[in-house]
C-alpha cells in the first residue's frame, strides 16, 4: 500500500509547541549535566584532597571561561530539576492536558531563566 503523503523537510518551518520545546530541552540538560559530570567530580575531588587542592580548584573557578561552562552546567542543572518536578506532577496526573502542560512547560522554561540569572549573578 503506497500512501502519498506531504513531506515537510523545511525545519525551520515546524512550530514546535512549548511541551515539546521542554521535553527537548529537558533531553539536551540532562546530556550537559552527564557530559560535565567528569569535570565536577575532578574539581571537587581535588578541592578535597588537601588544603592546597582546595586553592588549586579557587584558581581553575577564578578562570572566566571555566565560569561560564559552569553557569552553564547550573544553568543545565536548574532547568533539568524544574523539567523533572513538571514531568513527576504530569505522573501524578496534573497538567495533563494540551492547556495545563503547554503552560507548566512555559513555566518551567520562565523559572529556568530567572535561576540561570541568579546562578550568573551568584558566580560573577
Amino acid at each position: 500500500m503506497k500512501k502519498q503523503r506531504p513531506v515537510n523537510l523545511e525545519l525551520n518551518t515546524i512550530s514546535f509547541p512549548p511541551s515539546a520545546i521542554a521535553s527537548i530541552l529537558h533531553r539536551v540538560s540532562g546530556v550537559i549535566m552527564l557530559v560535565t559530570l567528569g569535570f565536577l567530580v575532578w574539581l571537587l575531588a581535588i578541592s578535597l584532597s588537601s588544603p592546597e587542592g582546595f586553592e588549586q580548584a579557587r584558581a581553575v573557578l577564578a578562570n572566566p571561561l571555566l565560569k561560564f561552562v559552569v553557569w552553564g552546567i547550573l544553568t543545565a542543572l536548574g532547568y533539568h530539576i524544574l523539567s523533572g518536578l513538571r514531568h513527576m506532577v504530569m505522573d501524578l496526573g496534573y497538567w495533563e492536558e494540551l492547556g495545563s502542560g503547554n503552560l507548566s512547560a512555559k513555566a518551567a522554561i520562565v523559572l529556568a531563566i530567572v535561576l540561570s540569572v541568579l546562578a550568573g549573578v551568584w558566580l560573577w
